[in-house]
């Protein structure tokens, strides 16, 4: 891997100039504006051919607002195991139901996974969230009525459904130890 006089991996350094310039949605002309720099010259560190100096970098670091060490380290696939029974786990105040967090919403991205698990007995109801959040579940295991308050839907394992998470709806386990995967989508 070729690299410049201070060691820097060049083609690491290009590879992290577009990804970051393409995940800020910027333009080779926007981002070479916002770092002081021709844009000829952003373009020759975009494809490797480029000698960056430290002041250069931390100008497109800024211009990308991401930090120095985004630009020059690889991009390593970020693995997150969470054990089954394991991980955040919040419990329900009126239903036997519980929801562990699996991921967070990511920087760029607008949703939330989790683990939702409820006992026959008293349903979870749930108050409207935030304008516009979408609501997606796959049941894994049992039988549950899912969905908004009014018409809930009956899902077997495997059955999926995705319905307004910004009105009044509902999850009730209808056998033991049912269990399914949500996504929270924020639009």
């Amino acid at each position: 891997m070729t690299e410049d006089a201070t060691g820097a991996p060049l083609a690491i350094i290009a590879a992290s100039l577009r990804r970051e310039r393409t995940r800020a949605g910027l333009s080779l002309t926007e981002v070479a504006r916002r770092a002081g720099l021709a844009k000829s010259t952003l373009s020759q560190l975009e494809s490797g051919t480029g000698n960056p100096s430290v002041e250069t970098l931390w100008a497109l670091g800024v211009a990308l607002d991401v930090p120095f060490s985004r630009l020059v380290e690889p991009d390593r696939p970020k693995v997150r195991v969470i054990r089954a029974g394991k991980g955040p786990t919040v419990f329900a105040e009126h239903a036997d139901y519980a929801c562990t967090l699996l991921s967070a919403c990511p920087t760029g991205a607008r949703r939330d996974i989790y683990v939702v698990r409820g006992e026959p007995g008293a349903p979870r109801r749930s108050d409207p969230h935030m304008t516009g959040v979408m609501e997606h579940i796959v049941l894994c295991a049992g039988r549950a009525r899912i969905g908004v308050q009014e018409a809930p839907e009956e899902l077997l394992p495997g059955d999926y459904i995705s319905y307004p998470g910004d009105v009044p709806h509902i999850f009730e386990a209808l056998e033991p130890g049912t269990y399914g995967v949500e996504i929270s989508e924020y639009v």
